[in-house]
């Protein structure tokens, strides 16, 4: 019998499953104002029509690039939405530049679409995406306290 397919999860898991699959609200979820900040490189700032304010770096977004191939990667390396790819052991680390979008652009008017500067576009960033990823420090405390761990 073949198990292939199968994937067996702990309660912690499951319990952020069921809290990414809990609807938000519409204007939890329609953003009122958007900022891409590629002159400055510090990221993106988005006013929620609910009143809440959310911040992103650059860095974390690349990270958290929700493409397919991004996604079976960081499943992978057992690794979160945002967390950063683990540096090689080696001697002298070879420098990387820092993630900054050559170019951002909204997708219909659910999404927004980042042209990353090493040449990744693949991903596209959902407002509930977003909103379920947000990073000010009530939604991280949030999240710490629904799980157990922090984000």
């Amino acid at each position: 019998m073949s198990h292939e397919g199968i994937r067996f999860v702990n309660k912690e898991e499951q319990a952020r499953h069921e809290d990414a699959e809990k609807p938000l609200s519409r204007i939890a979820v329609t953003p009122d104002k958007v900022r891409v900040k590629i002159t400055e490189g510090t990221g993106l700032e988005i006013d929620w029509q609910d009143g809440h304010k959310s911040a992103w770096n650059f860095a974390w977004l690349r990270n958290a690039c929700p493409c397919a191939t991004c996604i079976d990667e960081r499943n992978a390396q057992g690794r979160k939405a945002g967390e950063p790819k683990p540096k090689p052991t080696t001697l002298l680390p070879m420098y990387t530049a820092p993630a900054k979008p050559a170019s951002a652009h909204g997708v219909g008017r659910y999404a927004l679409q980042f042209n990353w500067a090493d040449g990744h576009s693949g991903g596209i960033y959902s407002w509930d995406y977003l909103r379920r990823h947000c990073q000010c420090a009530e939604c991280r405390f949030e999240s710490a306290e629904s799980t157990g761990t922090p984000n």
